[in-house]
């Protein structure tokens, strides 16, 4: 599919909305105790950011693991990113994974309230690299 540069600007635009919105949902959740719900918001918004800076820069990722992949190989190698960046991205994921598909894994206040800030960081960052 070719994007116009008219819908690539929309749709990165969506995704960063959509990030924002979604770390909101994420304080939401950690406000009534779900922890896990919480951890898996902030993995989705980072994702939605990360897609978005992919998008904006012409790469295409098919998975979650494809994103990463990318996020990894064209930020963090070439030193866009940090290392740190990376691992906070990678780490959300397998919180997200575990608390999706683990039993008997519930994600605690300690686990995840660290993460919030770090997230918003990082997806603000990931903003400032989106050349549209």
């Amino acid at each position: 599919m070719t994007l116009s540069k008219e819908e690539k600007r929309a749709l990165v635009t969506y995704r960063m909305q959509k990030a924002y919105n979604t770390v909101t949902e994420a304080e939401d959740n950690a406000k009534s105790g779900h922890w896990t719900l919480a951890a898996n918001r902030l993995y989705y918004a980072l994702y939605y950011a990360a897609s978005a800076l992919l998008l904006s820069q012409g790469f295409i990722a098919h998975t979650h693991a494809g994103v990463i992949r990318i996020i990894g190989l064209e930020f963090v190698v070439k030193g866009i990113l940090t290392k740190e960046d990376g691992r906070l991205f990678s780490r959300l994921f397998e919180m997200r994974q575990g608390g999706d598909y683990d039993d008997f894994l519930e994600w605690t206040e300690e686990d995840v309230a660290p993460y919030f800030e770090k997230v918003v960081v990082l997806i603000r960052k990931l903003e400032g690299l989106i050349v549209i």
